[in-house]
């Protein structure tokens, strides 16, 4: 078996891989390697071929692939190695050794200084929801539907039903409509959507799509081929009301039910995993549980917006440089802990004694209008930010000023007060 030794080694080259990497490499870090499974760069945004992207990190809007294309021609540019068709079988975190096989290199064993993971998430399939009916054609998950429309020219259906209001099926309920489908309806278990905004108006709205809160699927009909979809009305408690039912005729079911981090290779290294975001556990450098292997984008927590996955991985990249080369030691660590209405902040640890900004981000575990929310260390609040409206759809970012990360001496809780 060949073995090879890198300095830094990033696994994933979609747009947190690649934003790590360029970090990594500003740094001064030459022996620098990225493993990609697919046989192009890019990752997602390859087939998000919609506008939107890079308001923040370019200050203007872009599609996907004009977004991913920055940073891979970026890499380009410096010399980076992307190693495509590349599958890592395993990474064992102790000793960072990444074992990876490819049709031209065969299987190869890695030996890096520092770990980058980055391998993106993937959607909740049909058999996580306990949906019954039949296994018909005709039922897809939304990113699967929006490759085969965006890169492979293939119409999933006509007639269409989604079951959940993430923006991918948010904004493929446009894309279906403007291919000429009839999208019949979106379907939204919980009493609020799960996607953006903007989404909901430009995608829906503007459409006359009709937006069914408080709503699922209870049934799926056809034999061969999907028929029709039963929805009906829920409870508080989720489960379905009788006698609420509506049926549609469709021929395809899209779901768009929630994103899980990619996260068996970072099981398999030994990386100790949060239960609320499904990612690893971090500090605020991105390090995990085992020294030198950090993690970044959406790996790590489902993020909503691509600039928020590249300044993050920024982050990590340049850490995963530093670790390289010695000059990040782990140390005595602060907890960071969810208070009301917060779910799943990001890091879960900041490193004792460090004099550098920190961005904490959450999910808001319901609708909040007109709240603020309160960080505080102990009985002390150290930063407070108040909105319009906090939205499970929009991840929250709340900075802490390095002057108050240096004065920290205890654990830190972030929490959501109405007004």
């Amino acid at each position: 078996m060949n073995k090879r030794l890198v300095d830094v080694l990033v696994i994933g080259a979609g747009p947190a891989g690649l934003a790590a990497a360029i970090a990594a490499k500003e740094d001064g870090i030459d022996n620098l390697l990225v493993l990609e499974r697919e046989h192009n760069p890019g990752g997602i945004l390859r087939q998000c071929i919609h506008n939107g992207f890079g308001l923040h990190r370019f200050k203007e809007e872009l599609t996907g692939p004009e977004y991913a294309q920055r940073d891979i021609d970026k890499a380009k540019e410096m010399g980076i190695e992307i190693q495509t068709d590349t599958t890592v079988l395993s990474v064992d975190g102790e000793n960072h050794l990444v074992t990876c096989v490819s049709s031209k290199h065969g299987v190869e064993l890695i030996e890096a200084k520092s770990i980058i993971l980055a391998m993106g998430c993937r959607e909740r399939p049909r058999g996580a929801l306990g949906t019954p009916g039949t296994r018909c054609a005709g039922i897809y998950s939304a990113g699967t539907a929006q490759k085969f429309v965006n890169l492979e020219g293939y119409m999933p259906g006509k007639r269409v039903v989604i079951l959940g209001s993430g923006d991918i099926g948010l904004i493929m309920a446009r894309r279906m409509t403007l291919q000429g489908a009839k999208v019949l309806a979106c379907v939204e278990l919980m009493p609020f959507s799960s996607g953006l905004n903007r989404n909901i108006v430009q995608c829906l709205n503007d459409y006359d799509i009709p937006l069914y809160l408080s709503h699922t699927v209870v049934d799926i009909k056809g034999r061969e081929r999907l028929t029709g979809v039963t929805v009906a009305k829920v409870d508080a408690n989720r489960q379905p009301i009788p006698g609420s039912e509506i049926e549609f005729d469709c021929d395809t079911l899209l779901l768009s039910v929630g994103l899980i981090p990619e996260n068996e290779l970072s099981e398999g290294a030994g990386v100790k995993l949060s239960p609320l975001t499904s990612g690893a556990e971090v500090d605020d450098v991105l390090q995990t549980n085992i020294p030198g292997v950090f993690a970044c984008g959406n790996v790590l927590h489902v993020h909503d917006l691509v600039d928020h996955v590249s300044n993050e991985s920024f982050k990590a990249g340049h850490a995963a440089a530093a670790y390289a080369k010695g000059l990040l030691e782990r140390g005595e660590t602060i907890a960071v802990r969810d208070g009301d209405g917060v779910r799943g902040t990001v890091p879960q640890f900041i490193r004792k004694g460090v004099s550098e900004e920190v961005d904490l981000m959450f999910r808001p575990s319901g609708v909040f209008r007109g709240a603020t929310c309160i960080v505080t260390c102990g009985d002390k609040e150290i930063a407070r930010k108040k909105a319009m409206i906090f939205t499970p759809g929009e991840m929250a970012v709340v900075k802490l000023k390095p002057e108050i990360v240096a004065a920290l001496d205890g654990p830190v809780t972030v929490k959501i007060e109405r007004s």
